[in-house]
């Protein structure tokens, strides 16, 4: 091995070192910021040496190209971030998994397309068309995650016999990947016929889902997104790629199945159940009266409450209300000695982590927020609960009524607390479309509007009392 190769090799395992020791800091909220960063690196060092490889041949028009469209992407990235509101983060994330399943699906394609996959063995052959079904499915099944999650796609479409339907595509995929597989050079239409039908299966797979499986769906392609880039690090015999696919694949798999634990659902279920389907029916769920109070009166009983347990969901982050909530806790903490904490359920939001990304935000110490196993004990004991824009997650159907269709899910026990108090925008129903018992319950007041200005009535309030 000469010099350069030797070098290339090294700065492979060093990156993929970085890859890994940031993945492991990402898992606290203290040290995530500086785990973006490792990561980061390491992506930049795996760039810098691939260029440098000698096995690159580029001339320098190629090199001019390959530098335009990093410029191009590194640009738009960094535009695009700074941009990002909080409330459209996992819109984001949906369309930069989808561009990373299209990235390694466009490598097995060239590959396929040049017939130099066929000058590497049947094995490297089957990984190419294998990373070109994921890539493809992730791609066209993140870009309608984002469409439904952005606005643009405000209808659930279901076909008649939707499974039927997608099994049939499913089978069409497998059996072209086999002829192409068995095909002895480059086939351009059997290639360019699994393109086409590959991303068709993401579009059939993932039309179908609701709004309430957003999050596991964005997780698994984010997984599926992985597994591609690693395959397609075999075909190009590239150690970067092959690591920083299987972390990315590895992760985003353990990170699938614990959200979907904690919504007490399965995989399959999630693909193809249907559930959070909104199909314009009206909600089903319990019968009564919801009580509403002002603000005043609910700054009042928290200003004379011992302990208050507060709850966020995504209304918080629509409304971007953070600032102003912190800024009310910072003043019953210190005017009337009130301990308060923050519930955070495993799905709040649209993605995991957002929660803890909206409080850390404004400023709330990481020691005040609490996850749903290490804060459920605590609601029996707490003088009062509010719950600031989430619904499924708050839900004691969950708990009670075997005919719900989030029976099982486990749920942060709010109605357990004295008094419970709910900011919410309307009467609307949350995700799944299920009407919640909680805010129907003896001990239960809702205050009514935007989060940001109630919680800004709460802090005037205080300052009245």
């Amino acid at each position: 091995m000469d010099f350069w190769s030797f070098t290339v090799e090294a700065s492979y395992f060093i990156a993929a070192v970085l890859f890994i020791m940031g993945l492991k800091r990402m898992g606290s909220p203290k040290t995530a910021r500086g785990g973006i960063v490792w990561a980061g690196a390491g992506m930049v060092l795996a760039t810098v040496v691939t260029l440098w490889h000698p096995a690159m041949e580029a001339g320098v028009g190629r090199y001019f190209l390959i530098l335009l469209a990093i410029g191009i992407g590194g640009i738009g990235a960094w535009i695009s971030g700074k941009r990002v509101q909080m409330t459209a983060m996992p819109q984001m994330v949906a369309l930069y998994n989808g561009m990373g399943g299209g990235a390694a699906a466009a490598i097995a394609l060239v590959e396929m397309y040049s017939g130099a996959a066929w000058t590497h063995g049947t094995t490297v052959l089957i990984l190419a068309v294998a990373g070109a079904i994921i890539g493809a499915v992730s791609f066209s099944g993140s870009l309608v995650a984002w469409a439904k999650l952005e606005g643009v796609q405000k209808k659930t479409i279901r076909l008649p016999q939707q499974h039927l339907i997608n099994g049939g595509v499913a089978l069409a995929a497998v059996v072209l990947g086999v002829m192409i597989v068995m095909a002895e050079s480059s086939a351009p239409v059997l290639v360019t016929l699994l393109l086409i039908t590959t991303l068709v299966l993401g579009l059939v797979i993932t039309n179908p889902i609701g709004g309430a499986d957003m999050p596991v769906v964005i997780s698994l392609y984010n997984a599926l997104t992985g597994l591609a880039v690693a395959f397609e690090g075999f075909v190009l015999s590239n150690p970067a790629m092959i690591i920083a696919g299987t972390v990315v694949g590895s992760a985003g798999t353990l990170l699938t199945f614990l959200m979907a634990n904690a919504m007490n659902r399965s995989i399959t279920n999630v693909l193809f159940a249907g559930f959070g389907v909104d199909d314009g029916a009206e909600a089903e769920g319990p019968e009564g009266e919801m009580k509403s109070v002002e603000a005043f009166d609910a700054s009042a009983s928290f200003a004379y409450s011992d302990s208050l347990i507060i709850v966020p969901g995504y209304g918080l982050a629509v409304a971007q209300a953070q600032h102003k909530l912190w800024e009310f806790v910072q003043m019953l903490q210190k005017e009337h000695g009130v301990d308060v904490k923050f519930a955070i359920h495993p799905v709040a939001g649209r993605m995991p982590g957002h929660m803890n990304v909206l409080l850390a935000e404004a400023g709330v110490p990481y020691d005040m927020i609490y996850d749903l196993e290490d804060i459920n004990a605590e609601f029996p004991t707490a003088d009062a609960a509010l719950v600031i824009g989430a619904n499924d997650v708050v839900n004691p159907a969950a708990r009670t009524d075997e005919s719900s269709p989030i029976y099982g899910m486990p749920i942060l026990d709010v109605d357990k607390a004295r008094e419970v108090y709910v900011i919410k925008r309307g009467k609307g129903t949350g995700f799944s479309g299920v009407q919640n018992a909680l805010f129907f319950g003896d001990n239960t007041r809702m205050i009514f509007g935007d989060a940001k200005q109630v919680c800004s009535d709460l802090a005037g309030g205080l300052k009245q009392l």
